[in-house]
């Protein structure tokens, strides 16, 4: 099997996502050189770090934490992008498995009872044929050890365009985008809420105060980048 394998890659070899480049034996989407490369964001500290100063103010968040510095150019959004429009759900899993890993380290999100992804409205799920958070998200279940949770959060209108918007014209058109299907669920819970890129945070602010309706709900985030 491991001959058939050997065999593949010489007629159809890995290249990495980001530098397009042929992967050795022992690297896994992404080579090391640019592994090293990344713009990580220290997720040291959960409670006072980049994604919460930007949602600073607008909801309460329990704990927060982003895992790359994102930008127009770059590593990371070539890995979104693969992620988000190439159906390369791998990408989700080994992100997910990789910040899975930092996150268990720092014991902050022990008391996680489910994961729940931004959501897709129907249309464009049908469309794209995924949600590109679903495997980054099942991996951050397996390493947190708690369940992943779909459905519960919807989202109501296909949406539309928002990269060109002010934050209040984009907060103003998400505003009653999200609804929650099943509210007993989620009483009492803490639950980890994830999303990709968070440029704004409109629509994760969007997001939370249908959330902050359920009743002693508690809410932390976790997303894959952050727009520096």
């Amino acid at each position: 099997m491991k001959g058939l394998q050997n065999l593949f890659n010489l007629f159809y070899p890995d290249v990495c996502v980001c530098c397009d480049q042929y992967l050795l034996d022992q690297e896994h989407i992404i080579c090391i050189e640019c592994r090293l490369d990344l713009p990580f964001i220290d997720s040291s500290d959960v409670t006072a770090n980049p994604l919460t100063q930007t949602l600073e103010g607008r909801i309460f968040l329990e704990k927060g934490a982003s895992f790359l510095y994102y930008h127009p150019t770059g590593k990371v959004k070539k890995l979104i992008y693969q992620l988000k429009y190439k159906n390369n759900e791998k990408v989700g899993v080994f992100l997910g498995e990789w910040f899975g890993q930092l996150l268990l380290e720092t014991n902050s999100f022990n008391d996680i009872d489910f994961i729940i992804p931004v959501p897709l409205h129907k249309d464009k799920l049908r469309q794209r044929g995924y949600n590109q958070l679903t495997k980054f998200g099942k991996s951050l279940s397996t390493i947190l050890n708690t369940k992943y949770l779909e459905g519960v959060l919807i989202r109501n209108t296909a949406a539309k365009t928002q990269t060109f918007k002010k934050r209040v014209e984009r907060f103003k058109s998400l505003m009653n985008n999200f609804s929650i299907t099943n509210p007993a669920i989620l009483k009492d819970k803490h639950i980890l809420l994830i999303d990709d890129v968070v440029t704004t945070g409109a629509t994760l602010e969007a997001c939370c105060i249908q959330l902050l309706k359920v009743e002693n709900l508690k809410i932390s985030l976790v997303t894959i980048a952050l727009t520096e």
